[in-house]
């Protein structure tokens, strides 16, 4: 029986280039053409390994969730729901600026231009931010409970706030803001923060 061709090239490596494509321009930005050259690899390749270009960036929004989300969880640890807040709107700030990677976030960035084709993959990055926002809103009741918020705070609401921040600065940021300007923001949020 006749084998194919062994694969000459590292799939992580084929999946981090297509996740930068993905980033940099959403998910109907990026053609199967600008995968396949940033993957070095061709089209036929790309499908028996990865799949379609669906399956593939779902692979790279995992790969993506390994990165600079995990850092946004970290921030629930802190001790106070301010703490969280702080360290929350700094970590966003640090990634969605950071030179090494497209500007903003992927779960914006790839959600905003999806057309009717594409609504698998806006409902899915829109689920992967309501998570985020249900895990924020659970941190508040938990703070809440413990009377590290005023006992009229509004947990939901709190989280719908400072979801909205997050999300506008990614959106700033890929519109060019920089790391200062964002600051500019997280300190503002921080002065209105209920005590």
């Amino acid at each position: 029986m006749a084998t194919g061709r062994p694969r000459t090239f590292d799939n992580t490596e084929a999946l981090k280039s297509a996740l930068q494509v993905f980033w940099e321009k959403g998910y109907e930005g990026s053609s199967l053409s600008d995968l396949t050259e940033a993957m070095k690899i061709n089209r036929s390749s790309l499908y028996a390994t990865f799949g379609s270009k669906e399956q593939l960036f779902n692979q790279a929004l995992d790969l993506y969730f390994e990165g600079p989300p995990k850092l946004t969880g970290a921030a629930f640890n802190e001790t106070t729901a301010r703490a969280v807040v702080e360290r929350l709107l700094n970590v966003t700030a640090d990634s969605v600026t950071n030179p090494s990677t497209p500007k903003g976030c992927l779960t914006i960035r790839g959600a905003i231009a999806c057309g009717e084709d594409a609504e698998v993959i806006r409902q899915e990055l829109t689920s992967r931010r309501v998570e985020t926002e249900m895990a924020l809103r659970h941190r508040f009741e938990e703070a809440k409970s413990a009377g590290d918020l005023p006992a009229g705070s509004d947990p939901a609401a709190l989280a719908r706030y400072i979801m909205t921040i997050t999300e506008g600065m990614s959106i700033r940021a890929a519109d060019g803001s920089t790391r200062d300007e964002l600051q500019d923001v997280i300190d503002i949020t921080m002065q209105a923060w209920p005590s």
